[in-house]
């Protein structure tokens, strides 16, 4: 058996074109384009790649993308600042602070001022609340592009066992509150592994989908995944390949080769949840974009 390859790629596509449409449809009503502030602070290569990528599909979607480039030595004051001033420009609807920050900044305390209602990246204590006692909010793009995956997969959750191996705070932890919710694309068992579980490779066996998120190359080998399963690839890892232009080339935390004649359905790194996250910060800026607009 080898595994259906789920394509992200294909349904990122699908899900920022709905946004496309929705926006022909809203912006004549507003009046105005939606307004997504993104604050990079630093020359992170990874990070530069990430903002120009969501930039890109901004323009062709028709939502405003405003670039805040701060030096990597801008001081915690200003950074502080430019988020005040953002929650309150009636022009923004979605902010978004790009991570890592620069060591001298402290990450919980810049996201933690953004308000909660621009919050699209999903990671505000009040938006983390919401999401963990089922009201509606801002989920983390990740976990909810996987989700998103699976529904338009044809993978069943309701009552199915899924293993998440990784606790997280920007994947395995929102995404374990997000599918054991009772509600649409939820309503599973939820197993959260992580690299202090005794026994993972027998409850990653369990699993009816298995996610892999634990941030290591090729971790989730083949004898861990029970025969049927759909695996779920959130890694992105660098390993050299001399044979490869940049020298390295990039692999997800499940051994790829090996699982793909086990599992029924899985995800390719790239090409798997990668686009997704892009897809799904369009779709909640749309939904920011709505409630800010009244429409």
């Amino acid at each position: 058996m080898t595994a259906t390859l789920i394509d992200g790629k294909a349904i990122s596509d699908t899900i920022k074109q709905e946004v496309k449409s929705a926006l022909e449809t809203l912006v004549p009503q507003a009046g105005r384009p939606p307004g997504l502030a993104v604050v990079l602070v630093g020359d992170d290569p990874a990070s530069a790649s990430y903002v120009r990528g969501k930039r890109k599909t901004c323009a062709a979607l028709g939502i405003t993308s405003i670039a805040h480039d701060l030096d990597a030595s801008t001081d915690r004051d200003t950074v502080l600042g430019l988020v005040r001033s953002l929650n309150d420009d009636d022009a923004v609807d979605a902010i978004l602070v790009q991570s890592p920050l620069p060591p001298h900044l402290d990450e919980h305390e810049v996201v933690n001022l953004i308000s909660p209602d621009k919050d699209v990246d999903g990671f505000h204590p009040v938006n983390v609340g919401k999401l963990l006692i089922g009201e509606p909010t801002f989920v983390s793009c990740t976990p909810a592009g996987v989700q998103e995956l699976l529904a338009r997969s044809g993978v069943e959750t309701r009552g199915a066992h899924v293993v998440i191996v990784g606790r997280s705070t920007i994947v395995g932890k929102p995404l374990a509150a997000l599918l054991m919710q009772k509600a649409d694309g939820a309503d599973a068992t939820v197993t959260v592994c992580h690299s202090r579980t005794r026994h993972l490779a027998e409850i990653a066996r369990t699993a009816d989908i298995l996610v892999a998120a634990i941030g290591r190359a090729r971790f989730v080998t083949a004898d861990m995944v029970r025969p049927g399963a759909v695996v779920i690839d959130v890694g992105v890892n660098r390993v050299e390949d001399a044979s490869a232009k940049r020298g390295y080339r990039l692999v997800g935390d499940v051994d790829f080769d090996a699982v793909v004649e086990v599992a029924s359905k899985i995800t390719p790194v790239p090409g798997g949840v990668g686009p997704m996250t892009i897809a799904m910060l369009m779709r909640n800026t749309l939904t920011a974009y709505r409630r800010r607009c009244g429409l």
